[in-house]
């Protein structure tokens, strides 16, 4: 998905979570800061090395996950 490139994927970091960049910031950490009132101005203070950009894709990320659908396999 072009829209989430700075969102990666690896294995070996962080458990496979989706994280920002190659970097070990998850996606899951900047919506929990989004989520407890941090603004986008306040999270980059925190974190120099990201970008606003990371921001609006991690919660772009977030919103696509929470749109999937989950269906039950069938027994066999």
């Amino acid at each position: 998905m072009r829209q989430l490139d700075r969102i990666t994927t690896d294995p070996a970091m962080m458990g496979g979570k989706p994280c920002i960049r190659g970097q070990r910031v998850t996606v899951g950490m900047l919506i929990g800061l989004v989520a407890s009132g941090k603004t986008t101005p306040q999270i980059l203070a925190l974190y120099p090395y990201l970008e606003a950009e990371d921001i609006t894709q991690a919660l772009r990320y977030a919103a696509w996950r929470a749109e999937e659908i989950e269906l039950p396999l069938a027994a066999a």
